[in-house]
């Protein structure tokens, strides 16, 4: 069967606003040059004119946490515990086959940033889209944080999933979700001022703290999710497999049919 690839993924990248000062990533390039005296390290009396062009290999020296570019979240991410009270798994234990199903598309690009959406927002888009969700099926959201990746405000971006409308998506069977803003809950600077005005604790993070109900993983940082259907594609995001580690990165893709 013929078909077509979407990347859904960020790029991984150095002077990029994609997360706070304290957790972006650093990338450190090291040329066919440079790297002469690593490779003459190996080879005692290699001249960097033995080689061809005087160049040896160009690689990479990264620093990062499970959390930059695009990247899974397992339940361990969200609290110790899961499904009220079960261990909760980390990410080199999340079933595969949780990774790998049909994909639907929530269009809230016209909810303001910071804005918490509700069950009944969710239940209003599958509506319009004409779908009724079934077990296992990935549920991507759309936010304006999507055009907003490489702009200075990106973090602060998109609408963010409440915990009413996250339980409506697991307690109909789904187990893996996604947005294209940089986290699964509004952005933190709008919880703040929430959390200042009525000193309510349960509004931090109750997106994420849903796992403790029904455990779940969800995708941060997606991209081009403007490219997609509502319906009729198939998401692909196998995370990295990192033993006890409450994240993994992942070359998120849509698979849609040509």
């Amino acid at each position: 069967m013929k078909h077509s690839i979407v990347d859904l993924s960020i790029y991984l990248e150095n002077d990029v606003i994609s997360d706070p000062a304290p957790f972006r990533p650093r990338i450190d390039y090291i040329d066919h040059k440079m790297s002469v005296p690593e490779l003459a390290g190996f080879f005692p009396g290699l001249k960097p004119e033995d080689l061809p062009d005087e160049e040896a290999w160009a690689i990479e020296r990264i620093e990062l946490i499970t959390h930059n570019g695009t990247h899974l979240d397992a339940p361990y991410h969200f609290a110790s515990t899961m499904n009220k009270g079960e261990r909760a798994i980390t990410i080199d234990e999340v079933p595969l086959d949780w990774c790998f199903q049909p994909g639907i598309k929530l269009d809230f690009r016209h909810f303001d940033d910071g804005y918490v959406a509700t069950a009944a927002d969710v239940e209003a888009e599958l509506d319009r889209i004409g779908h009724t969700l079934s077990p296992l099926e990935i549920v991507v959201v759309n936010t304006s944080a999507g055009k907003r990746y490489g702009q200075d405000d990106y973090v602060t971006a998109g609408c963010g999933m409440g915990y009413e409308a996250t339980m409506y998506l697991l307690e109909r069977g789904v187990r893996l979700t996604g947005t294209d803003g940089w986290s699964w809950d509004a952005p933190f600077i709008y919880t703040k001022e929430k959390y200042l005005a009525t000193g309510n604790a349960k509004l931090i993070w109750e997106g994420h703290k849903a796992s403790r109900d029904i455990g779940y993983c969800h995708l941060e940082k997606l991209h081009n999710l403007e490219a997609l259907p509502p319906t009729g594609f198939t998401i692909a995001c196998f995370p990295m497999k990192i033993r006890a580690a409450s994240a993994g990165w992942t070359r998120a893709v849509a698979i849609l049919p040509s």
